[in-house]
């Protein structure tokens, strides 16, 4: 059986359309797997792939043997894996036979999670277990066409649901566009956890860095180079990757929108952080935001501490700036000295505050309230003083909450000389399996 999508499709994904086929001979009831395996380059890079093709028949023990045997080759090798899914499910044969084909799967996935970088294309069709597998990778690209669930007559199956959801990474128009973003991963990520970040020819930034979000984000990052992930999940917040001085770093910027940052903020960014920590790439996060809503305060608590947790525990370098505002926990969580950040820097017109500048006026110069005309004018007087003394970021410096108050034309350079002198950065921790934070 000629698999002619399968063809058509690595000769975008591979370099030079050309690739090596593995075990092309295995048969599944007498038929040729519906999936292809194979090995080649991606920018000058190793990389594994496979591509099923739903036409071709469903998911049986032979297929996830083809699968399993990539992650195994993956974890001897380093080398990242591109998995392009296009399956209706398992074969429906009234056996157990599939759950064990599944399981095979997830296991070879999980074991080199963190080691590899995964990328899972969702092509057309991503259906039943197959979606644990496909969640299971680093980067899930899905075209704007495709389907994602885990049962048929799902709701919400579409790749616009799974975007909103956090699932979908990135969601593209067509095959093509799809298996070319996988393409720009590859070259941006580190083959496996032990590699160091790529590095490239530095590129001038498209912009000066100005205040407001898309100006700060191509103010310090090398022209056309950032990746966004997760646009539609947690519209407070932007993470993408991204090139400065010619290397990758991860950025989080949370000024994306004047809103308060919600749970699903705080899952997006956990995860990127997650990510860029397991493959020791540089963090760079830009802090403007009042804080987390607490509209619902008892899982906003959870959502926080996840989020808290996965700074501290990520042991990359780690860069903070206030560009902004920061206020009440956000602060520690997203810049603390010697918890989420290695350098914490704050531009001189930026404040931290434990609370919002008109609460702490209330709380600490009711007096100066007491006899006003205009009590609303008076109160934003007083928090404007309040922003630019006792919350000011000369003070913030003055007591060691921050390492340096820089200026935002500044910015650029001062963090990649930071990421410089980090780069030999090595941290021992207590021995652990891994920490029980509630996700």
């Amino acid at each position: 059986m000629e698999f002619q999508r399968t063809q058509d499709r690595f000769s975008i994904l591979f370099d030079d359309g050309k690739y090596t086929e593995i075990n092309s001979g295995i048969k599944e009831k007498d038929k040729p797997a519906s999936v292809v395996t194979a090995y080649g380059y991606v920018n000058g890079n190793p990389v594994y792939a496979f591509s099923q093709e739903k036409s071709a028949g469903g998911i049986g023990m032979a297929h996830a043997e083809k699968i399993a045997k990539l992650y195994f080759l993956a974890s001897k090798t380093g080398t990242p894996i591109i998995g392009i899914h296009d399956s209706d499910g398992a074969i429906m044969d009234g056996t157990a036979e599939s759950l064990m084909a599944y399981g095979k799967m997830i296991s070879a996935s999980s074991a080199v999670s963190g080691v590899v970088p995964q990328i899972s294309v969702i092509a057309e069709t991503c259906a039943g277990s197959s979606s644990i597998l496909a969640c299971s990778s680093d980067f899930v690209i899905m075209t704007k066409d495709s389907e994602f669930f885990m049962t048929p007559n799902s709701e919400n199956t579409s790749a616009e649901s799974a975007m909103k959801a956090g699932i979908a990474s990135i969601v593209c128009g067509d095959e093509k566009s799809a298996l070319e973003k996988a393409r720009d991963i590859i070259n941006i990520m580190p083959l496996n956890n032990l590699s160091p970040v790529p590095e490239f020819e530095p590129l001038e930034p498209s912009g000066a860095v100005s205040a407001d979000f898309k100006g700060l984000v191509d103010g310090i990052t090398d022209s056309d180079t950032a990746i966004e992930l997760y646009s539609d999940c947690g519209k407070a917040s932007y993470t993408a990757l991204a090139r400065i001085e010619g290397k990758t770093a991860g950025i989080i910027a949370t000024n994306k929108t004047d809103d308060k940052l919600n749970s699903s903020d705080c899952s997006k960014i956990a995860r990127f952080v997650r990510l860029c920590d397991a493959f020791s790439i540089p963090l760079v996060t830009l802090v403007d935001t009042e804080g987390f809503d607490m509209t619902d305060s008892v899982s906003a608590v959870k959502n926080m501490t996840a989020l808290a947790s996965c700074y501290a525990e990520a042991t990359t370098v780690k860069l903070a700036v206030v560009t902004g505002k920061a206020v009440g926990t956000v602060f520690s969580a997203f810049a603390g000295k010697d918890v989420s950040s290695d350098f914490t820097y704050a531009w001189e017109s930026a404040y931290i505050s434990p609370v919002a500048p008109e609460t702490a006026v209330e709380f600490l110069w009711h007096d100066r309230l007491k006899g006003a005309e205009n009590l609303s004018s008076k109160r934003k007087e007083l928090a404007e003083e309040y922003k630019s003394t006792l919350a000011s970021a000369e003070k913030a410096s003055e007591t060691g909450c921050i390492d340096e108050v820089i200026s935002a034309s500044d910015t650029r350079t001062v963090l990649s000389s930071a990421l410089d002198i980090l780069s030999g950065k090595r941290v021992t921790k207590l021995p652990k399996k891994h920490n029980n934070i509630p996700f």
